[in-house]
């Protein structure tokens, strides 16, 4: 299989956009080689489940929004109906069915599963049997998007990520190009990962050289964008969020001691937090602050001067 894509080959190419920088970089990239901004969509997928905010950013749909209305750029939000908090409290039912936008309104996939329980956060693991919010919530919901629109039939599709090889040692196996998962004798998709092999400086780059403002989460000191309240947090992310974000903290304790087990395999949050120290970027900032906890994004999308976020090359806990 060839290393990269030829871009002229594809009907349509569907970013997975979580918001986040290495997303972000490789959107830039495509746009940056001459990618029309017609034949690219996004597609961002709401951990929360289109409701209320349990263990995501608040701010993150909107976020995603202003940059796909800045680029000018067809956006798509999917969720698996009632989100994280639903399938965490799963008891005796079949996973619940994914919703996803469409050019004609919202499609449903799924929901009809075999009955089962949950009752506990996902494990701190690689294994994505253990580790379920990712595939339940992020890479399931864009399969179903996809396998259940019959315009991914009409010709071939290109699904770009944003994995880099510097992130972890099991993203770095991860191939740069490859058949995806929805791939079938009619359905013709591949997988691209176009900054796997990018060090985060040149990710920073990128969006430094587009102007375009990190996302909260980074100013506040954060380095990577998984959930506010990911599960693979290191003890700083957790006394930051106890520190700033206290319902939100307090909201996931509640959770967790009713699951009768850890998020981490040895501490509670409370003691996770307990060995950590807040970013001091987290009170820094406090129209970023505001913003981070506000649904309606408010900031300029476009930061000039642009300044590196305290964030970056700093506290990289999150998923492997």
């Amino acid at each position: 299989m060839r290393a990269a894509p030829d871009l002229r080959a594809y009907r349509r190419i569907v970013v997975a956009f979580s918001g986040g920088k290495d997303s972000l970089a490789a959107l830039l990239h495509l746009l940056a080689i001459g990618v029309p901004a017609h034949a690219i969509e996004l597609h961002h997928h709401d951990v929360d489940g289109n409701g209320p905010s349990f263990m995501d950013w608040p701010c993150t749909p909107g976020y995603v929004r202003a940059i796909a209305a800045h680029l000018g750029l067809q956006l798509y939000v999917s969720w698996r109906e009632g989100g994280f908090a639903r399938e965490l409290d799963r008891t005796d039912a079949p996973t619940a069915p994914v919703r996803f936008e469409t050019q004609d309104g919202i499609g449903t996939a799924g929901g009809n599963g075999r009955a089962g329980t949950r009752g506990i956060f996902p494990q701190t693991a690689a294994d994505l049997r253990g580790r379920w919010c990712s595939p339940s919530l992020k890479i399931d919901v864009l399969a179903a998007a996809i396998r259940n629109q019959a315009r991914f039939l009409d010709g071939p599709t290109l699904v770009v990520t944003g994995e880099r090889a510097e992130e972890s040692p099991a993203r770095a196996h991860y191939a740069s190009f490859e058949r995806h998962r929805t791939a079938t004798a009619t359905r013709d998709v591949d997988h691209w990962r176009p900054v796997h092999d990018w060090t985060e400086a040149r990710v920073w780059q990128a969006i430094a050289d587009a102007g375009i403002r990190p996302h909260p989460a980074y100013v506040l000191g954060w380095g990577r964008l998984s959930c506010r309240t990911c599960i693979f947090g290191s003890p700083d992310q957790w006394a930051s969020v106890r520190f700033v974000f206290p319902a939100a903290f307090r909201r996931v304790q509640v959770r967790e001691a009713a699951s009768g087990k850890t998020i981490h395999r040895a501490l509670d949050v409370a003691q996770l937090a307990d060995r950590g120290r807040p970013f001091p970027a987290a009170i820094q900032h406090p129209d970023e602050l505001a913003q981070a906890e506000d649904i309606e994004w408010r900031l300029p999308i476009v930061a000039r001067p642009w300044a590196m976020p305290a964030g970056a090359f700093g506290d990289a806990a999150g998923p492997p």
